[in-house]
């Protein structure tokens, strides 16, 4: 059984020019089209047994009909975040607005949302993700998008990490695209801190990534695909070629995500039961 803790769907009308704009600048050719249908059909062929959705509203108009469009497409196999953007005045009361409609995170790009991970503005939505018990999925590293400027540090995750320690953070790609070595010498041990290894096989090596698994925490370690960016076979195959224990592997690949997500823990076939 596999959860994977970070997908993208897009709405119909919407996906096929997402993965054109996203695609040209990324140069990764997308292996579903990201719609819900196709998407789900795919996952399911591939061995998955839920996802979380990632959704992000890149500009401060977009919030309430992102959130909206995450709360209708939710049910037993895709679970999803909210986003808030940095620059939207009403981003605390939609955080709450997020939460009643029982939303599971919220999910933040700052490279796509123009902002520093560590920048000021932002402390008051950490702390209204940490009293609503809101984990945070946060891309952390370099992205394609801002090739020269890096917005999210792991050195500076680690910040906010300390600063809201009882916030969840999801440190994506390992906790830092292309950033391996910084994010092994910061983020590991921080306790607050999950790592999702989304895509972690193009760009860190297997022995580096089985060494931060391990050093970190394998409850706090999520299986993550980021697809359609990421094919999630490559991925499990690479979390495979680690020959980590059973029980660690089962961890990494569907308990902690339920754990972390309020979920109740069911054996393979049984239907997923949400808190919500």
């Amino acid at each position: 059984m596999i959860f994977d803790m970070h997908i993208h769907i897009f709405p119909d009308f919407l996906a096929k020019k997402a993965l054109s704009g996203i695609g040209e600048t990324s140069h990764l050719p997308p292996v579903t089209n990201a719609t819900l249908a196709d998407t789900r059909k795919k996952l399911k062929d591939w061995g998955i047994s839920g996802a979380a959705v990632m959704n992000i509203a890149t500009n401060p108009s977009q919030q309430q009909k992102v959130n909206n469009w995450a709360a209708e497409m939710q049910d037993d196999f895709f679970y999803c975040f909210g986003s808030v953007h940095p620059d939207a005045p009403d981003a605390v009361e939609e955080l709450e607005r997020i939460k009643k409609m029982g939303l599971h995170g919220i999910k933040l790009h700052p490279d796509y949302q123009n902002y520093f991970v560590d920048d000021k503005k932002m402390d008051p939505l950490y702390e209204a993700m940490q009293a609503l018990e809101l984990p945070v999925t946060i891309h952390a590293g370099w992205d394609p998008v801002s090739p020269d400027t890096v917005h999210t540090p792991p050195k500076n995750l680690a910040k906010i990490a300390r600063r809201f320690p009882h916030l969840s953070i999801i440190a994506a790609h390992l906790g830092g695209m292309e950033t391996c070595e910084e994010a092994e010498e910061h983020l590991l041990g921080l306790e607050n801190v999950y790592l999702d290894v989304s895509m972690s096989y193009l760009f860190c090596e297997l022995e580096q990534a089985k060494r931060m698994v391990l050093k970190h925490g394998t409850d706090r370690v999520l299986f993550a695909s980021d697809c359609p960016w990421s094919l999630p076979a490559d991925q499990i195959d690479f979390m495979n070629r680690m020959n980590l224990p059973d029980h660690i592997m089962e961890d990494i690949n569907w308990r902690n995500a339920h754990r972390l997500l309020g979920l109740t823990e069911k054996k393979p076939g049984e239907a997923l039961e949400s808190p919500y």
